[in-house]
């Protein structure tokens, strides 16, 4: 595959390019823009028109398309497994905080406690039923699950030869791809590299989107930036299994994580000290 044949646009407020063996067909561009687009419009708590700012406004029932129920699945599961440490109920602690719809960057005076999941949704199969109005935020695993979307969309395509990546969430199809783990506290180097082909890897770090003294990644106990952990990656099978997990590594020993889930991991802590797994040709720079 050739840099020719790689296709880069932007959707979901951010950066993406899917390569294939030849030029991306533009009925398969318009089918790829419309379900991003979608997503945007159910998921994003970016913009005022989504069923998640409904959501923020009044409680109710809202309907959940069958594709996306495996979003909700997971961020229940995640929520369980590290004791409610990864949680959609996050939106208005990180929007307090600066992170809102308009990038202020600009932390509040007052910054929310995050609600208890149960508190807030009755019921998740099929509908949401929303008890009390919250700003749910699924960036844990939101980003993997779109890039899911778009692979299955260019496997329908009949590609079978692929790379799909969602700014950092990466997916490949039939052959191998090098790819680089980008060092935590300088983007311009790597701490390693690692092989994919027909999985993903998805990493999450705190100074990708970092400001004043936040970044995105927060403690729902404390409702402030967790510190521990500097940053992760997790190769998995599924995009939006390895993006739920890289957040998950925050809070949960990898080891925990495996009892449910197979894949392969890196942590970097912020003592200096690195744990991983022994995943495909795997090199680390230290």
């Amino acid at each position: 595959m050739t840099d020719s044949n790689e296709w880069v646009f932007t959707a979901l407020g951010t950066a993406w390019d899917i390569t294939l063996s030849q030029a991306v067909p533009e009925v398969l561009q318009a089918s790829v823009l419309g379900e991003l687009d979608r997503i945007d419009r159910t998921w994003s708590r970016f913009r005022p028109d989504s069923m998640v700012a409904s959501i923020a406004r009044a409680p109710g029932t809202y309907p959940v398309e069958p594709s996306d129920q495996p979003l909700l699945d997971l961020h229940r599961t995640l929520y369980e497994l590290t004791g409610a440490m990864v949680t959609p109920m996050v939106g208005q602690t990180l929007a307090d905080a600066g992170y809102d719809a308009e990038y202020t960057l600009q932390p509040g005076e007052t910054i929310a406690t995050v609600p208890a999941w149960d508190d807030v949704l009755g019921g998740w199969q099929g509908q949401l039923e929303v008890r009390s109005p919250c700003l749910l935020d699924v960036g844990a695993t939101g980003k993997g699950f779109a890039v899911d979307r778009v692979s299955a969309l260019v496997k329908a395509a009949g590609f079978d030869e692929y790379l799909v990546n969602g700014s950092g969430d990466i997916r490949a199809g039939a052959a191998p791809h090098r790819i680089a783990l980008e060092h935590p506290t300088d983007p311009t180097k790597a701490i390693g590299t690692v092989v994919i082909e027909n999985n993903a890897i998805c990493g999450s770090a705190g100074n990708r989107r970092a400001w004043a003294d936040w970044h995105h990644i927060v403690d729902p106990v404390t409702s402030a930036p967790t510190r521990e952990v500097l940053a992760t990656w997790v190769i998995a099978d599924d995009t939006m299994i390895a993006d739920g997990l890289s957040t998950a590594l925050f809070f949960t020993p990898a080891q925990k994580l495996l009892s449910h889930f197979s894949f392969d991991y890196v942590v970097v802590r912020a003592n200096g000290t690195v744990e991983h797994s022994h995943a495909r040709e795997l090199e680390l720079f230290l």
